[in-house]
């Protein structure tokens, strides 16, 4: 007996010392304590600081955890107390909702403790968003927890395109608006909010088409399941994209830390581990590659790029390393891609076809001054197999009228932002449309200004300098630092960073002897020496670069080579040098005797870049006169063996402007010494590619030629289905033939999702061409789905820009018009919105779209000059 109950105390130790610890596994918890210490080591013991905090025994484990593999930034830009806090509203989930102890501990580990999701700002959501969602989804199961979570998502946030910048969630609830980067993010936040494991996919690129996209997993009981963030449907693994995702080449989700799950494992960092997810949407083939030197020798740690033809670059999708013998492999979808392998500066690639190629080799046979010749390629993106839950019509009617009543809590969040009209009494009548502009965050900005009524000017130039999303999430803290800083270079952004805490006055005053800001102004180079010399760089060169702060910068004396450009020039900045990160190379540069000089921080001296012209040849044809870059072509910088995408400034092209080839190329252009790599290509109406890759050199003080080569289908429009132009919709409450509207002749008929992203995306495109469409003079009918949809548009049509000047709008209120084009062209999604087509009164279809394109007015505009 006593040896019984002996056995039994033993057991329940055992239990306990098991409950105090966050990880069970002694062997991972090891793992994780040996690299929280080297994190220490690395970053200083002054960045994780517990004194006074209380924290438990499984609170710090877990803290170890985070603080093991969080990026520097998170570690040296927030406290200890900020990051503990967030470890304690994830483990009360646990206690407060019932699935709380059936999720497992893996899942917990790397799917809800982490409170960074992908690159945004870290802010105080989780204990807000805990409070909010904990009443409505009380006694719900897990998947009717995540389906209610995403309702009040919507509420809260719509689709919205903007710069690559992520907010925030707190900062996409104030603006009410987020692209998909920005929805998912906030959707995973909500959700690990509440204790579900959650994690953001993306693709990093379409196949079929020029874009990306992220959406959500959530973990129930057991298995993953998908949803759009921000769009609640009936039931879960339904979204508008599962069409395009079953054509995509590659899903991927970064899982924090050092993660053993049953997923094929992309790439394994100090910070995360990236996994591919596409056999959860698609038709997969895996390849094996082996990289070898010219004469056939083995390649270890060799970089291998896997590019997807978007936007007229070959994108990085992702990037493996081979291992000793040379090898790695990747499943994909059964489409093509560019597979690039680069290593000490030299590179090769080949085209892979995956579902029918099995081990390709690449030779590392180039460098620089070593090119491969002109080249043809055929780009071919997987077909569609998407696979469509059955949903009841009544709970998608009901799903529908939620939506309704979600839209109309957002937009009445939204209607209390300021409009012209509320603002026409403001007494600096030049700072309206930046208050209007600021959405959320309009009473900072309108703040901002009243305190600096007397420096108006400055305080105008000053917002000035900010993008939209700046606008709409700005503090008073960094406006303040950056107006009373004595500085003239007033803009406090260099890229995409966060911006955190104000420095400007800092390095003004406190940073610096007066001696050293006099030595820095007269020569910046003397700047750039003292920060090779006091700035250290993380010697993990794998690591996730989020941008530290400058203040972090300086005060933990360590950084990453990204985070250490940003520094220079806000250091710069601060001091009154003039100073830039050059978008079209991402170059840093300062301004010295009216010249941007580059700077080098591994060189003893900076230097003026040698520069040449590039002059591109181009014959215009009907439908194509004046090539736009990102839609036709791209230049990319070969740079130790890999290529570097010179990102022309966009301008205008949401406006149909933009850089093209007349108005930057066809007289040259100037671009630094060195190998380059045009690549240009036309996009099919089915997502194929004809693309051609050419390189070339740019010698200093030379003007290099270069024909740009867009390759055309040879072939005419053909006719491949019929559709009846005697069809009735409504049109002004009365009932009338497509024929009656349109006339004798071609037109245009599409049937729109109103609210959904691909007809969002669809009508953006339109607008972009309605000059050329305007030419072309034939009517546009435009239906919608029922009068609510038309309701809805009323409201929002403003967002879209013009669409051409013949548009028809109308109502397939029977649905009779639809199910005829999916008839007569054998659509085997019904439902999946939008549908284009171009057709004749005589009853020929010679285009059709379905769901998912970008580009979608260009397809159009090439079809129409073929008529």
């Amino acid at each position: 007996m006593k040896k019984s109950l002996l056995i039994l105390a033993l057991c329940l130790v055992s239990l306990l010392a098991t409950a105090q610890h966050f990880i069970a596994d002694a062997a991972y918890r090891a793992k994780v304590d040996a690299a929280f210490q080297a994190k220490m080591k690395l970053i200083g013991e002054k960045f994780y600081r517990l004194d006074g905090l209380h924290a438990t025994p499984q609170e710090q484990e877990a803290l170890h955890f985070l603080y093991a593999y969080m990026p520097v930034a998170d570690a040296t830009d927030y406290p200890t107390a900020y990051h503990l806090g967030n470890v304690r509203s994830a483990l009360r989930t646990q206690h407060e909702f019932s699935w709380g102890k059936r999720v497992p501990e893996l899942l917990f580990r790397h799917f809800v403790l982490p409170m960074r999701v992908n690159n945004e700002p870290l802010d105080s959501s989780r204990a807000i968003f805990m409070n909010e969602l904990k009443p409505r989804v009380k006694g719900l199961s897990m998947r009717d927890a995540i389906l209610e979570v995403n309702h009040w998502c919507h509420e809260k946030v719509t689709y919205e395109p903007s710069d690559g910048r992520t907010s925030s969630p707190l900062q996409s609830i104030m603006t009410a608006r987020g692209r998909c980067g920005e929805e998912s993010t906030f959707t995973v936040a909500a959700l690990r909010a509440v204790g579900i494991p959650a994690r953001q996919v993306y693709t990093p690129r379409w196949a079929h088409t020029d874009d990306n996209h992220a959406w959500v997993e959530a973990w129930a009981d057991g298995k993953w399941y998908f949803l759009g963030a921000c769009e609640p449907e009936p039931v879960l693994n339904l979204g508008w994209f599962n069409a395009p995702a079953s054509r995509a080449m590659l899903m991927h989700t970064r899982a924090f830390g050092d993660y053993n799950g049953p997923e094929e494992v992309m790439l394994r960092t100090n910070n995360f581990t990236e996994i591919n997810l596409i056999d959860n949407y698609g038709s997969t083939g895996k390849i094996a590659f082996r990289v070898v030197t010219p004469q056939g020798k083995a390649v270890a740690d060799a970089k291998v790029d896997f590019k997807i033809y978007n936007y007229a670059e070959y994108y990085t999708a992702a990037s493996k390393y081979t291992n000793a013998q040379g090898m790695t492999f990747l499943s994909a979808g059964k489409g093509d891609m560019l597979v690039w392998a680069s290593k000490n500066g030299r590179f090769g690639y080949v085209k892979a076809t995956f579902g029918k190629d099995k081990q390709l080799t690449i030779k590392l046979a180039y460098d620089a001054q070593h090119v491969p010749q002109a080249q043809d390629l055929d780009i071919v993106p997987p077909k569609e197999q998407a696979l469509l839950p059955d949903v009841p019509e009544a709970l998608r009617a009901a799903n529908a009228v939620r939506l309704a009543y979600e839209d109309s809590l957002r937009n009445a969040y939204v209607a209390t932002f300021p409009t012209a009209e509320t603002l026409k009494n403001f007494p600096i009548p030049d700072a309206i449309p930046y208050i209007i502009k600021a959405r959320g965050n309009w009473r900072t900005i309108k703040a901002f200004v009243e305190k600096y009524a007397q420096q108006s000017q400055r305080a105008l130039d000053l917002l000035n300098t900010l993008t939209d999303k700046d606008l709409r999430d700005m503090p008073m803290v960094i406006l303040d630092d950056n107006m009373q800083a004595k500085s003239n270079q007033l803009s406090p952004r260099v890229e995409y960073e966060m911006i955190l805490k104000p420095f400007k006055q800092f390095f003004e005053t406190k940073a610096f002897t007066p001696e050293e800001v006099v030595r820095f102004q007269h020569d910046p180079a003397q700047l750039v020496a003292w920060i090779r010399q006091h700035i250290k760089l993380n010697p993990d060169t794998r690591a996730m670069r989020i941008p530290q702060t400058p203040i972090s910068v300086w005060e933990s004396r360590l950084t990453d080579s990204r985070s250490r450009d940003i520094f220079f020039v806000d250091v710069a900045r601060s001091l009154n040098i003039e100073a830039r990160m050059d978008y079209v190379s991402w170059k840093v540069q300062y301004k010295k005797d009216h010249q941007w000089v580059d700077v080098d921080f591994d060189a003893e001296e900076q230097q003026v870049a040698k520069t040449g012209t590039l002059k591109l040849d181009f014959k215009p044809v009907p439908f194509l006169d004046d090539p736009k870059y990102y839609s036709y072509f791209t230049i990319s910088k070969i740079i130790n063996g890999q290529t570097y995408l010179m990102n022309f400034d966009e301008g205008q092209v949401d406006m149909g402007g933009g850089i093209s080839w007349h108005n930057v190329f066809k007289n040259g252009t100037t671009l630094d010494e060195g190998t380059y790599l045009l690549v240009s290509g036309q996009r099919m109406a089915d997502g194929s590619v004809l693309a051609h890759n050419q390189f070339f050199r740019i010698e200093a003080g030379d003007t290099t030629q270069v024909k740009l080569i867009v390759r055309q289908q040879d072939e005419g429009v053909k006719v491949f289905g019929s559709f009846n132009s005697e069809n009735l919709f409504i049109h002004e409450g009365k009932e009338v033939s497509i024929l009656s509207q349109t006339g004798r002749g071609y037109y245009v008929l599409g049937i729109l999702g109103v609210g959904q992203e691909p007809t969002n995306h669809a009508l953006h495109d339109i607008a972009k061409m309605k000059a050329k469409l305007d030419q072309w003079g034939r009517p546009f009918v435009l239906l919608f789905t029922d009068e609510a949809a038309a309701k809805k548009f009323e409201q929002q049509k403003n967002e879209f820009g013009l669409l051409p000047k013949n548009t028809i709008f109308g109502i397939d209120k029977t649905g009779a018009i639809r199910e005829e084009i999916a008839t007569q062209m054998k659509l085997a999604q019904r439902n999946q919105l939008p549908i284009f087509i171009i057709a004749d009164t005589f009853n020929r279809v010679v285009f059709l779209s379905q769901g998912y394109t970008i580009g979608l007015g260009e397809q159009l505009t090439k079809v129409i000059g073929k008529l």
